[in-house]
């Protein structure tokens, strides 16, 4: 498990609360997506019993996007890697075993907007702002990541623009699940994470991995895919201690295997 210097964690029995933490705005470096990508990769070394997890920033914004002076040095030459870095610790987030929800306060824009989005599920402060402004620094990403979240429309309208805006106005699409007061952000989004890490932590790997992989996959190989997964499961002690805890009126008790 590695010592790093701009993610922070915590863990409180099933649920884990992870925060970026770069002053002052959180703006991504290259040392930060390494950090990232190890710590999600490697989440059970630093979060052994998290079923669920909250991705929160510190100060006064969720994430400031990338470090703009990295920008001014990338040329054709370097931004192969360097982007190979950046997505990466994307992935490390979208793939991890554990579900992971986003509690985005102040803003999140650019690498902030698609770190939010490669979380399962996004909570926001009021008045929190989401925004595309690589076109206002001459670079490209984040449109996918944001079609998470929202329809084409309004991806192409952010795209575009790269205007910040508002939770608020984003939320009747359905990819932010609540808003709630600044002060109520983190304790509402480990709300959320409660209510999931109640389940087998072995089903909750198994629904993610179907989750992600059937996300964009047609209704008839999707579903395919995920009665696959339930004859994958169904040889789990925990997947037969949910079906007759139900069966017998019971809480049930998840082994973990």
């Amino acid at each position: 498990m590695k010592n790093l210097k701009f993610i922070d964690w915590q863990a409180e029995g099933s649920i884990g609360t992870v925060w970026l933490d770069r002053p002052p705005v959180n703006a991504v470096n290259g040392e930060m997506y390494e950090e990232i990508k190890s710590f999600f990769d490697n989440i059970r070394d630093y979060l052994p019993d998290a079923r669920a997890v909250v991705l929160a920033g510190r100060g006064r914004h969720f994430c400031g996007g990338n470090d703009l002076a990295e920008f001014q040095t990338m040329d054709p030459s370097n931004a192969s890697e360097r982007m190979k870095l950046v997505r990466n610790a994307f992935w490390a987030i979208y793939d991890n075993p554990v579900p992971v929800i986003a509690a985005v306060h102040g803003v999140a824009v650019g690498t902030g907007l698609a770190i939010a989005a490669s979380c399962d599920l996004v909570v926001a402060a009021e008045g929190a702002r989401f925004a595309l402004p690589e076109v206002n620094v001459g670079v490209m990403g984040g449109a996918k990541h944001l079609s998470r979240l929202v329809p084409q429309g309004m991806v192409r309208f952010m795209h575009y623009t790269g205007d910040l805006i508002e939770a608020e106005k984003l939320q009747p699409y359905g990819g932010i699940l609540e808003i709630v007061p600044p002060e109520q952000l983190v304790d509402a989004a480990r709300a959320v994470a409660q209510s999931i890490a109640r389940h087998s932590p072995v089903t909750l790997g198994f629904a993610k991995r179907s989750l992600n992989t059937i996300e964009y996959m047609e209704l008839k190989s999707g579903y395919e895919f995920e009665q696959g997964l339930t004859g994958e499961l169904s040889g789990y002690d925990d997947s037969k201690e949910a079906v007759n805890a139900v069966v017998e009126g019971r809480t049930p008790v998840y082994v973990g295997r």
